[in-house]
């Protein structure tokens, strides 16, 4: 016991020092800031941000009230194309013939700044702005990904910069990518095959999170499908052995499936539901089907893997006496980050600073964290305020940014627009995107866009060492996804 309590006692201390070591390296580090001239561009974007402030955060709480789905987001897409049009950029719908998908410029010549907005929901996570769990419409969808504050924070970044450039006559194009479908329907992939984004010298993304930093993680590539097997019905009880299972097919299937996740990369995910398992358990079921996901941190290893799944699916069908075909519904690529873009986002995320919440905003954050299970030890409340170091350590989600970053420099940063701790994917995240402790984040967001945009438009020599940057990165590989070429854009 005694030595436990020494041993207590020391970690105690150690603790201790570390947050004292913490504190002063924030306190030098917000010094130091302080100390920092102000770049020319500065003061007028940051002002151009907190004046439209007020409209983007409106039409953020608009497009969370109407959540809509991959391809579906009829009325969020039009918000946003019809504010950035009143602002005086040039539109083109319907890019790649996708009716929620657009493009909005303004200026004229090179460098050719984009700035990716996003705007889908997600199916299931409707939910009040309160922290317990109470839907606003049971069923319906929610941006538990916080997709509500992605476009909206993005337009506004585009229309400040606008200004600024117009304002100040410097030459150069910023483009908004209006992309629709992120949540699985890879909508920026049928954008790249229209060539939308290959002009671009550099393009600008950001996502929702409970931290502020910008990122260097590879995320994960990933390959979604469904396989669906085809057996003979008959019944259950009076003549099974005139039948063959469907069901049989794809459970004989996930069990080569778990015994597969032994023997693959650990960084691996493979995960999947059954969306039909038959109608009625005296009826042996002619068809069944299964929605599954795999992912990697490489693009070229998960096809390997892809193709060991295809052989379980074969198995299960082989064993089972059915027939089994599949199509790939989405396939993304992982990240392929550019240095001098990491950078360029950090020091303008500094430049910006995190977010404060008032006090009625930290007792919303308190309560919801309260509903939340294995809270971060790295993020605590409070942490909301700082800018955290660009990480490496690997973020097990997947986005077609990723694909995007395979044909043009892309820079990608998160902010803080949920409390600490807050899981994406979750009615939590769906309920903060809705509440001024979302929007917060989004204008660190909008103001981190804005200034690196306007940074790269003002010194086009940086896009030109990004490009040779992202050159050294991708190392004479070629982009290629496993989606297939005649697949169509087409609602989950």
């Amino acid at each position: 016991m005694a030595a436990y309590l020494g041993i207590w006692r020391y970690t105690k201390t150690l603790r201790i020092a570390m947050i004292i070591a913490h504190l002063l390296l924030l306190v030098l580090t917000a010094a130091s800031a302080a100390a920092q001239p102000l770049r020319p561009f500065e003061a007028p974007i940051l002002a151009a941000v907190d004046a439209r402030t007020e409209r983007f955060g409106q039409i953020s709480r608009q497009i969370w009230e109407h959540p809509e789905t991959g391809y579906q987001e009829f009325k969020s897409a039009a918000l946003l194309r019809d504010e950035l049009k009143a602002n005086g950029f040039r539109i083109t719908e319907n890019v790649a013939g996708i009716p929620t998908a657009f493009i909005a410029e303004w200026g004229s010549g090179a460098p050719i700044i984009g700035i990716i907005g996003e705007y889908d929901a997600l199916p299931g996570l409707s939910q009040q702005d309160i922290p317990q769990r109470q839907a606003r419409v049971e069923g319906a969808p929610g941006h538990g990904c916080g997709h509500n504050l992605f476009g909206a924070a993005s337009a506004l970044a585009a229309v400040a910069v606008k200004h600024h450039l117009e304002s100040t006559r410097t030459p150069g194009t910023i483009r908004f990518y209006g992309t629709p479908a992120e949540e699985g329907g890879g909508g920026k992939i049928y954008m790249i095959r229209a060539n939308a984004f290959q002009d671009a010298s550099v393009v600008l993304a950001w996502h929702p999170l409970d931290r502020n930093e910008a990122d260097n993680n590879p995320w994960l590539a990933n390959v979604s499908g469904r396989f669906r097997f085809t057996g003979r019905s008959a019944h259950a009880a009076a003549s099974p052995d005139a039948g063959r299972s469907a069901l049989d097919g794809i459970e004989i299937m996930t069990h080569a499936l778990n015994l597969l996740r032994e023997h693959v990369p650990q960084e691996t995910r493979i995960h999947y539901v059954i969306t039909k398992g038959g109608d009625a358990p005296n009826i042996v079921p002619e068809t069944a089907e299964l929605s599954l996901i795999a992912r990697h941190p490489d693009q070229r290893q998960l096809e390997s893997i892809w193709e060991r799944v295809l052989n379980t699916a074969q198995a299960g069908a082989l064993a089972s006496g059915t027939t089994m075909n599949f199509e790939i519904s989405s396939s993304y690529t992982n990240m392929v980050h550019t240095p001098s873009l990491v950078a360029l986002l950090d020091r303008n995320l500094r430049a910006t600073g995190g977010v404060h919440y008032s006090p009625e905003e930290r007792t919303f954050a308190e309560a919801l964290r309260k509903r939340m299970v294995d809270l971060p030890e790295d993020l605590p409340l409070g942490s909301e305020r700082e800018i955290q170091p660009p990480r490496r350590d690997l973020v097990y989600a997947s986005t077609d940014v990723g694909d995007v970053s395979w044909v043009v420099p892309t820079g990608h940063f998160h902010a803080a627009t949920f409390p600490p701790g807050t899981p994406l994917h979750t009615w939590m995240s769906t309920a903060a995107a809705g509440t001024s402790l979302g929007r917060k984040g989004m204008v660190v967001a909008a103001k981190t866009l804005a200034l690196s945009a306007a940074e790269l438009l003002h010194n086009p020599q940086l896009a030109a060492q990004a490009r040779q940057d992202w050159l050294k990165s991708i190392n004479n590989r070629t982009y290629k996804s496993l989606l297939p070429a005649d697949r169509k854009p087409a609602p989950r």
